[in-house]
């Protein structure tokens, strides 16, 4: 007797309140994946130019900011990865709440593909990447690299292909994403945290249980939250777990309760909701391109062949480029092979293929993470030259094998 099989994102109409916010979340991180590119192209021309004095020194432009007995003080280029990614990885938890409470991420039968493709994208990867580097421990620190999928790039590389991309195609990437970000998360907070301060911490903790109570309480305005929001990265950042974990947890504190998830009805917004949709421009247009011009300056004057193919730099492409699609489409196709899950309606094999081969985009996450990795500048730019060259090559291979594949009429319903 055979068991039916379960849907998976997008294989059921979505209703019109869903598809106008679908369509929006698209725009935003499609336009954003193209201003995330020329800021990369940007950073890599003032690195290798005459701008390279000015851009070095924009780069570590002491930055102080001080109040009563309270100093931080930074480089630019740290309070642009520290303060400016803590709000992208509030918006990241926003995100994954929604999803997780009334989005693809509710019910079992939307979150079996992805999740298990996203599990698989990051084992596979990882794996090749200790393959390669295990007896360095020093290179070893930056096995998470080539492990997360960086949404907003790869969705730009599909908007390039137009009416040819099904919106399954779109949901599914952007969930196994999500759930990427979200695995991504943990890591960072498991493995590059160092020199922990009990009393910082306990302050941390102390915001945390007020932002609680406030939900608890039945509070719906967002300034309370922000405010505590400000403390815990206050808190977070002086504790020795990295500062952006307090944007994750600030924007799972938030409130979300409307099960309907109504973006485009300003009735029935909830609290998360409005937040999500009043940061996403900002991140998408401003933060995510500054920390791409900020972090992708690599020099290449010099470069030769034993520095592409040293084993750091290429553990971290091949992990992305053969890694990930491996590890997603392998799972996928085995799944779909015992009955457990489908591909979302005008996928087949070789859409999937070309879906993996852009997962392989690793650039915004994989530069963060490397930055945590590594405080030696030569692993550094090792790991940033494996991470634009696997963006690079993901991007490119992708996109010709999905426009090859990809019937040029596809619908997008």
């Amino acid at each position: 007797m055979n068991t039916p099989t379960p849907p998976s994102p997008a294989a059921r109409p979505l209703p019109a309140r869903a598809l106008h916010a679908l369509s929006e979340f698209f725009r935003l991180e499609a336009a954003g994946g193209i201003l995330l590119i020329v800021a990369a192209a940007l950073a890599l021309v003032a690195a290798n130019s005459p701008l390279e004095e000015a851009y070095e020194a924009f780069r570590s432009l002491p930055v102080q900011v001080r109040i009563g007995g309270l100093d931080i003080a930074k480089p630019l280029l740290l309070w642009i990865n520290d303060g400016l990614m803590a709000v992208f990885f509030l918006l990241v938890a926003l995100e994954i709440k929604r999803e997780m409470l009334s989005g693809q991420l509710a019910g079992r039968e939307q979150l079996v593909l992805p999740l298990v493709c996203a599990l698989a994208g990051v084992a596979v990867p990882a794996l090749i990447f200790t393959a390669l580097n295990h007896d360095n421990g020093d290179a070893m620190r930056g096995w998470a690299v080539p492990t997360a999928t960086d949404i907003a790039f790869a969705l730009g590389v599909l908007a390039l292909l137009g009416s040819r991309v099904p919106v399954g195609m779109k949901l599914l990437l952007s969930t196994i994403a999500v759930i990427d970000d979200l695995i991504a998360i943990v890591i960072i907070a498991l493995f590059y945290s160092h020199g922990l301060s009990v009393t910082a911490l306990a302050w941390a903790a102390a915001a945390l249980a007020l932002m609680a109570l406030l939900n608890r309480r039945g509070v719906t305005a967002l300034t309370p939250y922000l405010l505590l929001g400000v403390v815990l990265w206050v808190c977070v950042l002086k504790s020795g777990v990295h500062a952006t974990l307090a944007g994750v947890a600030t924007g799972l504190m938030i409130p979300h309760v409307n099960t309907r998830n109504a973006i485009d009805d300003a009735v029935e917004h909830s609290p998360l909701e409005h937040l999500e949709h009043a940061l996403h421009p900002w991140v998408a247009y401003l933060i995510l391109p500054v920390f791409a011009f900020a972090n992708a300056g690599l020099v290449l004057g010099g470069l030769q062949l034993g520095d592409v193919t040293a084993a750091l730099p290429l553990g971290v492409l091949l992990g992305l480029v053969v890694g990930k699609p491996i590890g997603i489409v392998g799972v996928a196709l085995a799944m779909r092979g015992l009955g457990w899950a489908r591909f979302p309606a005008g996928m087949d094999t070789r859409a999937m293929l070309g879906l993996g081969l852009l997962c392989g985009i690793g650039f915004t996450m994989s530069l963060f993470i490397a930055s945590l990795a590594y405080r030696d500048p030569h692993y550094y730019e090792q790991a940033v030259l494996g991470i634009l060259g696997a963006s690079v090559a993901a991007a490119l291979v992708g996109y010709a094998w999905l426009r090859a594949v990809l019937p040029a009429r596809a619908t997008q319903g």
